[in-house]
């Protein structure tokens, strides 16, 4: 999730760590920050949080500390956008090549310039130091973020990656970019510092990353001592991590990727985590005595019940059913993306040590979308 909490230098708000606390006391056992960006030259939101030499590590040494109430374990989220950056951001976002994002966001995303091989080894650089300083300020582990449609998963995907050198040309070079991140991160944070990805099943596009090649990608980083693959799916031009388009025998399962775990599963022994979907202590229980999945990841219940999982522990008949906010006017929705706005409400609700509201006006979000962003607002921001 984005919680749209960083300062104007992008370090963290002091609410990020109130909210963080708030879920780690809710009985998490591992919490993923929303993404952190290794460089601040390249935000895929207005108030990202930057992790990098200028980043105040006070700040982040608080949050980590916050995090970890009640014995709950901490990682960061490292991230680059690429190209999905919003057009009132950058004029000119990178890429491993010069495609423009399809799917209808052209209008809200400028074409991209290819990278050069010496920026790239600059952001595979920037990576390790993001890792380095997350260690340093005492986050438990970092998670790379290889899916969703950001950088790393721009380079995995023959759709976005159409290079013919190192970086890409096939299925192998297109994972040397994510081969040589992971590499730095470990160098820098040395073998025991657990170390995941959040990587997608596939990208639910013609001429996209496949499942196969997801396969074949999680069986390289497991080789290289990766400690967890959390898995999930699509891109902002297909949105299946959100239930874009999910079928109906998945639904009854709740989870949007199990069956791709269950797959992963008969191929590797490295930890997994689901995240996308779940919604009741039946269906997360069923999906952990499977054996498809160690973990279970939970984004958008937490930014409404965050002690859902001592909830969910306690009560083997417990269900949450997500409301569906609307102004009742579908342009104002769309203009401040509601789905997704609404939910960052009930996060800043939790930063300022408030609780969610399940029945918060979606003409709340409106206001505060608007006073937070003024004109960029009605700007897209994501799909």
């Amino acid at each position: 999730m984005s919680e749209q909490l960083g300062d104007k230098a992008h370090n963290p708000k002091p609410g990020l760590a109130v909210a963080y606390r708030t879920w780690a006391e809710g009985g998490l056992g591992i919490s993923v920050t929303g993404n952190v960006m290794v460089d601040r030259n390249a935000l895929g939101e207005p108030a990202n949080v930057v992790l990098d030499e200028q980043s105040d590590l006070q700040l982040f040494k608080h949050w980590a500390a916050e995090g970890k109430s009640g014995g709950c374990a901490i990682w960061t989220q490292l991230n680059h956008p690429g190209k999905q950056v919003p057009n009132f951001l950058s004029k000119e976002p990178v890429a491993p090549s010069a495609i423009a994002l399809g799917g209808g966001l052209e209008k809200g995303f400028n074409k991209p310039r290819a990278l050069e091989d010496a920026e790239i080894r600059q952001i595979i650089q920037r990576f390790g130091t993001a890792a380095a300083l997350s260690k340093e300020a005492g986050f438990d582990g970092v998670q790379i973020h290889g899916a969703h449609g950001y950088l790393v998963s721009q380079f995995l995907s023959p759709r976005h990656n159409q290079r013919d050198d190192h970086w890409g040309g096939d299925a192998d070079r297109r994972m040397n970019f994510l081969r040589k991140a992971y590499g730095a991160i470990r160098a820098a944070v040395g073998p025991q510092y657990p170390v995941g990805i959040k990587l997608n099943s596939a990208d639910f596009m013609k001429d996209g990353f496949s499942e196969d090649e997801s396969m074949g990608v999680v069986k390289a980083l497991e080789s290289m001592g990766i400690d967890l693959i959390e898995v999930s799916g699509g891109t902002y031009e297909s949105p299946s991590m959100m239930g874009h388009k999910v079928a109906e025998s998945t639904k009854k399962r709740e989870a949007y990727f199990l069956r791709y775990a269950e797959s992963l599963r008969q191929h590797i022994a490295t930890p997994i985590a689901v995240t996308g979907g779940f919604r009741s202590s039946a269906a997360m229980r069923d999906a952990l005595s499977s054996g498809a999945t160690n973990m279970v990841g939970l984004a958008r219940p937490l930014a409404l019940v965050p002690d859902l999982p001592n909830r969910v522990i306690t009560d083997p008949a417990y269900v949450l059913m997500l409301p569906t906010p609307s102004t009742g006017r579908k342009n104002i929705d769309r203009m401040v993306m509601l789905n997704l706005t609404w939910y960052e409400t009930q996060i800043h609700r939790m930063a300022k040590g408030k609780l969610p509201d399940l029945k918060l006006s979606a003409w709340i979000t409106v206001i505060d979308t608007l006073f937070a962003s003024g004109v960029s607002a009605f700007k897209q921001r994501r799909a």
